[in-house]
This record gives C-alpha cells, structure tokens and sequence, in this order.
C-alpha cells in the first residue's frame, strides 16, 4: 500500500491509511490510495472510511467487486459522485518476465510471445481522491511514483528546490493538477507497455516472414508462429476494449456542465487533452496490431505460393528430362526387339551410328526447351 498527499508542486507519502480519514488531515490538494488487490480486500473498511470523510460517498458493492475481479476486461462506469476505469496492463511492464502462477499455462513461442498476457488495473477517480487497485506486483504503481517523487523534488534551473509555478500549465507539465490527470498519466504508462510489445513483436514477425519467403529456407517453426497469430489476435481484442472504455471516459467528460471559474475550465481542457492524447496511442497500437495480423496472414500465404512455385519448376524440370529420354528410350526398345533381321545390327559400326543419333536428338531436344526457356533458371 502507498498513499500519497499531492498539493500543487508537494507529494508527501504517508504510511498509514487511517489519518487521513481525520478531519483535517486533507484540506488542500488530493489523495492518491494505491492498493493491490488484496491489500483493497482487507483494507476496504479503512478505504470506505476515507472515501466518506474527504469525498462524502462510498464505494459500491458493485464496483468493489469489479476492482477485486482479476478477469475483468477494460471497461468504463460512473455514478454521480466518482468515475470507475478498468484498465489492462501488461503482466511485464516493466520489462521483466512475470512469474508464472501454478494454475496458469505457461505460453509457448518466443519470450516476445509470453509477453502478451494482462491484468486489469481498476481507476476510482473522485474529485479529491483517486483510488487505484494494482495486481500483486504493482510495477506500474512503483514506477509512477518514482516518478511523481523525482518531479517534486526536482531543483529549477539554479538548483534551488522546486517552488510552485505562477502559470498552472507549467505546474501541470510537471505535476498531475487532480485525480484524473494522475489517472491519465498512469493510463498512458499502461498504453507505453504496449507501443515497446508493438516494436519487439515487429522484430519477430519480420524475422519469420523473412524465413517463409526465403526459397531455400524449410520453415518448421508454425507453432510459434500460430502462437504469434493467437496473440495477436488476443492483443487486438484487448485494445479495443481499452478504446472502448476511454471513448466512453472522453464521452463523459464532454458531457459535464462547463465549469465556471478559468482555473477550473483550463484544468477541465488539460484533461481532455490528455484523454485524446492517451486514446490516439491506444489507436496507435490498434492500427499497428492489424498491420502485423495482416503481414503474418501475407506471409503464410506468400509462403505457399513460392513452395508451389517451386515444386512448379522442379516438376518441369523432371517432364523436360523425361521428354529428353522418351526418344532415346524408343530407340532402345526398337533395337532390343528379338528379330533376326534389323537394320544396323550385324554391322559393325552400327553401335556407334544408333548412339550418335540418340545423342543428337538429346542435344536437339535439349536446345528446343532451353529456346522455350523450359530449362531456364528462375531469378
């Protein structure tokens, strides 16, 4: 569990859950509750608790259990008082290979491939809290924090500490302005998982269309490569269900009352900014995941097309042999008939004049097909 006071240009990380439920604990600024799954499973009374002080509403059951679901596909909700985002990440976000739990089936096919498997992260955004439920690991929590701590404490230009800016954009480059910016930072890292997967499943998918196409190459690697394809397609299933659910968030905020003071208005154009910016990478990774479905189709068929061809060449090339040798053959079968008289056979030289018209017509015949070009070499 970490729990992080932000106000303005300060972030404050706090060990405990309880006082900040005390009156007066969050006066200025926001929260930011991060919890694994089964830290919100124990520690839901205490989160209630603080949800009722500072925002005045709870949780529903509903909802708690859509955070608590570990299968949830990325979806949005709302009520009137927060936001509810479910969002998949990416089990290696931070690069390293996750550990296999003992009911999972470990996939096969490159480490690229084991790669493709997600967990939902679940979003409670409310206008002084935002409430974020992680899988167990909670890579993408830590490593946002990191950053969040890093831009607080960063020094100016002199080296002096960090002091608030006068102008909000320049505080908002820096410092999440609510809970739904932080959301949307978060978000954004999530989506970053997946354009780094885009690239090394680029990588992969060239190096196999580079071996189907080759003709001297005998690829046997196709359950990779349908292992590859699965993923894919499970890849683009899981896009579409996050543009899905931000659609449904910019939707939203579009139709909330325009806020009337300019603080507000810009914090409120920040934010949907920030929302098209994160859902235009998501569109990023959705249009590059159809391209490589269809570069693998491509090359599977590409890879049939130059094995018929080439079983093409070689059978023209054995029926040119074999017309080659039909003449040749009829001449033998002509003079191993058993008859007493045949030209050509009780003369001495005779061997040697039917062997040289069977080598002339093989030479003739040879110079015909390859006039014809049906012995030419393919380039």
């Amino acid at each position: 569990m970490r729990i992080f006071k932000i106000d303005g240009t300060q972030v404050t990380e706090h060990d405990a859950l309880a006082p900040m439920a005390a009156p007066g604990a969050c006066e200025r600024g926001y929260l930011w509750l991060s919890l694994t799954r089964d830290e919100f499973r124990t520690s839901l009374p205490q989160v209630q608790e603080v949800l009722q002080s500072l925002c005045g509403t709870l949780l529903l059951d509903l909802h708690v259990s859509d955070l608590l679901n570990d299968q949830l596909p990325s979806r949005y909700d709302y009520t009137s008082q927060y936001d509810l985002l479910v969002f998949r990440r990416l089990a290696a976000s931070n690069g390293k290979e996750p550990s296999p739990k003992a009911d999972t089936p470990v996939r096969g096919g490159p480490t690229v491939l084991r790669r493709v498997d997600t967990r939902p992260v679940g979003f409670a955004v409310f206008d002084r809290v935002l409430l974020s439920v992680h899988p167990e690991d909670g890579t993408v929590r830590d490593a946002f924090a990191a950053k969040l701590l890093a831009a607080a404490a960063a020094p100016d230009d002199r080296g002096r500490a960090a002091v608030p800016a006068l102008d909000i954009r320049a505080v908002s480059s820096r410092m999440p302005s609510g809970p739904a910016d932080l959301m949307l930072r978060v978000v954004n890292q999530i989506v970053d998982a997946y354009l780094d997967l885009r690239r090394e499943l680029t990588r992969q998918l060239d190096h196999w269309q580079a071996e189907l196409i080759d003709p001297r190459s005998r690829f046997t690697n196709w359950s990779a490569l349908m292992d590859s394809r699965q993923s894919l397609y499970h890849l683009d299933e899981i896009c579409e269900d996050q543009r899905g659910a931000i659609q449904d968030w910019i939707d939203a905020l579009e139709t909330l009352p325009t806020p009337a003071g300019t603080a507000e208005q810009r914090e409120r154009e920040l934010v949907m900014v920030r929302s098209r910016d994160v859902l235009e990478h998501i569109e990023r990774v959705v249009h590059h995941v159809r391209r490589l479905e269809q570069n693998a189709e491509t090359a599977v068929q590409m890879h049939f097309s130059v094995q018929g061809h080439r079983a093409n060449d070689i059978m023209r090339v054995l029926t040119v042999l074999t017309a080659i040798f039909l003449p040749l053959n009829l001449i033998a079968g002509i003079f191993g008939m058993n008859f007493e008289f045949i030209p050509l056979v009780h003369k001495a030289d005779g061997f040697w004049i039917a062997m040289g018209s069977m080598g002339v017509i093989a030479v003739v015949l040879i110079l015909v097909f390859w006039r014809k070009r049906y012995l030419a070499r393919p380039h």
